[in-house]
C-alpha cells in the first residue's frame, strides 16, 4: 500500500527581521563576532585610535569608538540597511577588494539580534548624529555629542533569540574570545592604538608600533626570543613575521597567526605549505607557533569565500604555496645553524630531574668504561665467595648483581647496559640486545597509571612547595576557574592570583617532575576547547595521553643503570607497553643472530 505523504506547505517570502536573523547566524556566532565586524569597519575608515568596552564579556554591552573618517547624517541609515556599503560598487571591485569589510551585512546582522546605537561624526559636520535600530526597525537620525569619528553600541545580545543566547558560554569564557579577536586584529595593524576594558576596567592597551614590536607585546617575549624573523619577496609576493623554533612547539594550534592582506585566515593551502616546512624539525604530533603575514595584490586572492571572512583563495595557488614553504625553510634552516653554531654543534643539556624516585641522583653517562664496569660486576658475582669491584664511576648509584645467562623468559626485556645519546635505554636479554625509547615507554606507563587511578577516583596530588604562577590568557583564567572541581579530581589545584595570573599549587603525584607551566596550559587548553565534562569523558583518554607525554622523563636526561633497570620492569608489568600513546613502538629486539648477520660472522 503506498505511503501516503504529508502535504508540503506553500512558498512563501520570508519576513525581512526574520531574514536578517538567519544571515546574522553567519555573520555573529557570538559577542567575538559581533566585535570582529565592529572592529574591522573601524580599520576599514582608517582609525587610527581605538577604545573597546565590554559588559559581561560582550553578551551586556559591545562598544566601539574609533577616530575614523566617520559617517554623515544621510548616510546613517545605510549603515544599518542589508547590503548597503561605501566599500564595493562593482563586480571589478569585489574581485580586487582592499577592505576588511565589503559586503554590508555586518551591522545590519548585529542590529537583528542586538539593540544598537551608532553615533557618528564625518569630517567637516558641525557636530555628530545618532541612529538606532531595534527588531530591524531604524529610529530617525537625531543631532549628538561627538568629537569625532564614530561609535557603535550593540546591548543584550540575542535578546530576541533565546534559542541562540542559551549557547553562549559564560561571560568570562565569552571575553576571552573578545580578546583573543581583538589580539588578532592588533597584531595585523599595529599603526593602530587598541584599549579594551571589561566591566570598567582597562585589561590591554596597545600603543602605535611597528609590527616586530607589536608582535612581541601581543604574543610575550617568550614567543619573540623562541622565534626567528622573517621578511623575503618575490615579485609580488611577500612574506613576513615570526616562525617559532621547534623547541617552542605546542600541543595544540593556538600560537598560529596566519594573515593575508591584513586579514586574519586559516587556509588549508598556507597551512600545508607551513607544516611542509617544518615537517623536517618538527615531531608530527606537535604544532608550530608563528605569526605571519603575507601580502599580495589583492586581485590575486579570493576573500569572498565565506561570511566569516576566513577563508580565501588564491588564483595562483601552487606559486603562494612554493613561496612560502621555501621562505619558511630556509628561515628554519638558517635559525637551526645558527643555534648549532651558538652551542658548538651540541644541544642545550635541560635540567636534570630524577623521574622515578625523589632526590637527585648523578648522571651516568654511557661511555667505554660502564659496559666494562657491568660485566666485571656480574662476572664478580657469579665467582663462588667474590665480592663485586668497585664500579668506575665512584658518584653513580652501583647497579645491584644479576644471574647471567638470564634464564629464557625471566626478564623479557633484560637488564640496562647503558644510555645510548640520552634517548634510548641498551639492555641484554636472553636472546641479544634491547633497545628501548626511553620517553615512549615511559609514557605509555605514565598513560595506563592515570586511566586506572581515575577510573579508581584515586589520583593522588602533590602540593608544590613552592605554587608556580604564570601570565594566563583570559581564556585560561576562564577555563580554570569552570573547571575547578574537575582539575581537583585529576590532582591539579590551579587558582587565580590576579585577574591575570594563574597559581599552580598541586599536581597529579604521578606527574610531580613535569613541566608544571607547560602541563597546566595544556590541560587548560583541552577544558577550554571541550568543556570539563567532555574533557574527562568523551575525551578522557586524550587528555590523559597528553599529561602523561608532559610527564614522561624527557630526551637527553642522563639516567642511572638502577633508574634504567626501573623503567624496564614497570614496562613488563603495563599493559600494551609495546607502543606509546600515539602508536609508535616503545622498543626493538636484535637477537643475536641478527647481529652476527650484521657481521657477517660464519661467513
Amino acid at each position: 500500500m503506498p505511503v501516503k505523504m504529508p502535504a508540503m506547505p506553500a512558498i512563501h517570502l520570508l519576513p525581512d527581521l526574520l531574514v536578517s536573523q538567519i544571515a546574522a547566524g553567519e555573520v555573529v556566532e557570538r559577542p567575538a563576532s559581533a566585535l570582529k565586524e565592529l572592529l574591522e569597519n573601524s580599520l576599514d575608515a582608517g582609525a587610527r585610535d581605538i577604545r573597546v568596552d565590554l559588559e559581561e564579556g560582550g553578551i551586556k554591552l559591545i562598544r566601539v569608538a574609533d577616530d575614523g573618517a566617520g559617517i554623515g547624517p544621510d548616510d546613517l541609515p545605510l549603515a544599518l540597511t542589508r547590503h548597503a556599503t561605501s566599500k564595493i560598487a562593482s563586480l571589478g571591485d569585489l574581485e580586487r577588494v582592499v577592505s576588511l569589510g565589503f559586503r554590508g551585512e555586518a551591522l545590519a546582522s548585529i542590529a537583528a539580534v542586538a539593540r544598537v546605537t551608532v553615533s557618528s561624526r564625518a569630517g567637516g559636520q558641525p557636530h555628530a548624529w545618532r541612529i538606532g535600530a531595534l527588531d530591524g526597525l531604524l529610529g530617525a537620525p537625531e543631532p549628538a555629542a561627538l568629537g569625532r569619528g564614530t561609535v557603535v553600541e550593540a546591548r543584550d545580545l540575542f535578546f530576541n533569540t533565546p534559542a541562540r543566547r542559551k549557547f553562549l558560554k559564560t561571560a568570562a569564557t565569552e571575553y576571552g574570545h573578545c580578546d583573543e579577536t581583538l589580539r588578532r586584529l592588533a597584531l595585523a595593524h599595529p599603526e593602530c592604538a587598541f584599549t579594551l576594558s571589561h566591566n570598567g576596567k582597562v585589561s590591554r592597551r596597545f600603543p602605535v608600533s611597528d609590527w616586530q614590536a607589536r608582535a612581541l607585546e601581543v604574543l610575550g617575549e617568550d614567543f619573540a626570543a623562541a622565534a626567528r624573523a622573517l621578511d623575503e619577496s618575490a615579485g609580488p609576493l611577500r612574506l613576513f613575521g615570526l616562525a617559532g623554533l621547534p623547541a617552542y612547539s605546542r600541543a595544540g594550534r593556538d600560537a598560529q597567526y596566519l594573515f593575508v592582506n591584513g586579514r586574519f585566515v586559516r587556509d588549508k593551502l598556507l597551512a600545508h605549505a607551513i607544516r611542509e616546512a617544518y615537517r623536517d624539525v618538527l615531531h608530527h604530533d606537535r604544532h608550530p607557533a608563528f605569526a605571519l603575514f603575507l601580502e599580495l595584490p589583492p586581485e590575486g586572492v579570493d576573500v569572498n569565500v565565506h561570511p566569516a571572512k576566513t577563508e580565501v583563495r588564491f588564483r595562483e595557488g601552487r606559486g603562494v604555496h612554493q613561496f612560502v614553504f621555501h621562505v619558511l625553510e630556509r628561515g628554519l634552516g638558517q635559525a637551526q645553524g645558527a643555534r648549532g653554531k651558538e652551542q658548538g654543534g651540541q644541544p642545550p643539556a635541560p635540567a636534570e630531574r630524577n623521574a622515578f624516585r625523589g632526590g637527585a641522583t648523578a648522571a651516568l653517562p654511557l661511555h667505554a668504561g660502564e659496559p666494562a664496569t657491568y660485566y666485571r660486576m656480574v662476572t664478580d658475582a657469579l665467582a663462588p665467595g667474590a665480592s663485586p669491584a668497585a664500579p668506575a664511576q665512584p658518584s653513580a648509584q652501583p647497579l645491584a648483581p644479576c644471574p647471567l645467562p638470564l634464564a629464557p623468559g625471566s626478564q623479557p626485556l633484560g637488564y640496562a647496559l647503558g644510555q645510548l645519546s640520552g634517548i634510548y635505554i641498551l639492555a641484554e636479554n636472553d636472546k641479544g640486545l634491547v633497545v628501548v625509547d626511553m620517553h615512549a615507554a615511559h609514557e605509555r606507563i605514565l598513560y595506563e597509571r592515570l586511566k586506572q587511578a581515575l577510573d579508581r577516583r584515586q589520583m593522588a596530588s602533590q602540593p608544590l612547595l613552592i605554587p608556580l604562577v604564570f601570565q594566563a590568557t583570559p581564556l585560561e583564567m576562564a577555563a580554570a576557574e569552570e573547571a575547578r572541581d574537575g582539575l581537583g579530581e585529576m590532582g591539579f589545584e590551579i587558582a587565580p592570583v590576579s585577574p591575570t595570573h594563574l597559581a599552580v599549587r598541586a599536581l597529579p603525584a604521578m606527574l610531580k617532575d613535569a613541566e608544571a607551566e607547560t602541563l597546566a596550559r595544556e590541560v587548560l587548553k583541552e577544558t577550554r576547547e571541550f568543556g570539563i565534562s567532555e574533557a574527562m569523558t568523551a575525551r578522557r583518554d586524550e587528555l590523559l595521553a597528553t599529561m602523561a607525554c608532559h610527564g614522561a622523563v624527557r630526551a637527553h636526561r642522563r639516567l642511572t643503570l638502577p633508574e634504567m633497570n626501573a623503567l624496564l620492569r614497570d614496562m613488563e608489568a603495563t599493559e600494551r607497553a609495546d607502543q606509546c600513546n600515539h602508536g609508535r613502538p616503545t622498543w626493538f629486539q636484535l637477537t643475536l643472530a641478527d647481529l652476527d648477520r650484521m657481521f657477517m660472522r660464519g661467513k
